[in-house]
Order: C-alpha cells, then sequence, then structure tokens
C-alpha cells in the first residue's frame, strides 16, 4: 500500500461535483484521485447549476433529497463585495487576453473562476474553458 499524497483545499468546478452524484460515474471515478479526503468548495453558482439541472431534468424526490443532502455539507462560497470584485477584474482579465471566459455566454464558469482566485485555490475543473485564465490555477485529468 502506497501513501497518498495530501492535497490542499480546492474549489471544485460543476462537471466534477455533479459527476458523484450520479451513480457509476467514469468522471466521477476519474476525478477522486484529486477530490477524496480533500477539503473542498464550491462556488454559489455550482449549487444552483446543479439545482437547475434537477428541475430541468424532473428528478425524483429520492434523487433530489440525495443532491440537497450533499450539497447541504458542501462548502459553499456566497457572492459579496470580494468576489464581486475579483469577478469583475476577471472578466476585464480575459478580456484584454482574448480568452473566450470573457464571453457573456461563460458567465457562470467565471463566477467559479473567480471563486477559486478569491480564496487563493486550485480550481478541479474537466472543462477546457479554465486553461490558461489569467490568475487561476487549474487541476484537470481531461484528455487534450
Amino acid at each position: 500500500m502506497t501513501a497518498r499524497k495530501w492535497r490542499g483545499p480546492a474549489v471544485v468546478d460543476t462537471d466534477v461535483f455533479s459527476s458523484e452524484l450520479v451513480p457509476g460515474s467514469a468522471l466521477a471515478e476519474r476525478y477522486r484521485p484529486l477530490t477524496l479526503g480533500r477539503p473542498t468548495f464550491i462556488s454559489f453558482q455550482t449549487a444552483a447549476e446543479i439545482r437547475f439541472g434537477a428541475l430541468l431534468r424532473g428528478w425524483g424526490e429520492a434523487r433530489r433529497l440525495r443532491m440537497e443532502a450533499r450539497l447541504a455539507v458542501a462548502e459553499t462560497v456566497e457572492s459579496g463585495f470580494e468576489l464581486i470584485a475579483v469577478y469583475a477584474q476577471l472578466k476585464v482579465d480575459c478580456h484584454r487576453a482574448g480568452h473566450p471566459l470573457a464571453q457573456k455566454i461563460h458567465d457562470g464558469d467565471r463566477w467559479i473562476a473567480a471563486t477559486a482566485i478569491r480564496l487563493d485555490l486550485p480550481l478541479v475543473a474537466n472543462d477546457r474553458i479554465f486553461g490558461n485564465v489569467p490568475g487561476l490555477r487549474v487541476e484537470t485529468l481531461r484528455d487534450g
């Protein structure tokens, strides 16, 4: 048995966090080495996206209760003055760098990235949009 390398806290993006709600998820299994036993945070945006997806797909009561139980124990970072300032600066930085995270379609992703930057933590994500974002450290296991 080998010793597991301790990893510090991280912010977890919606795709990775929500994959843990799907029994047998290959994505959850893939990212387990980056999340298991690690202090993790989610953005308020992630909680909203997960609830939206559940409502849109008409999840049954048992599945919604599991989702709410998981969200209840998640360390959710709420919006506030400092996060709003980081978000605004991030949008400016991405716009100036020509990064697509500046586009309106990525408003939600920008909140999640801003959360990681605000906390000075890496973002565990499987989404390519987070690559090369100014000031953002990303931990990913995606191919390519």
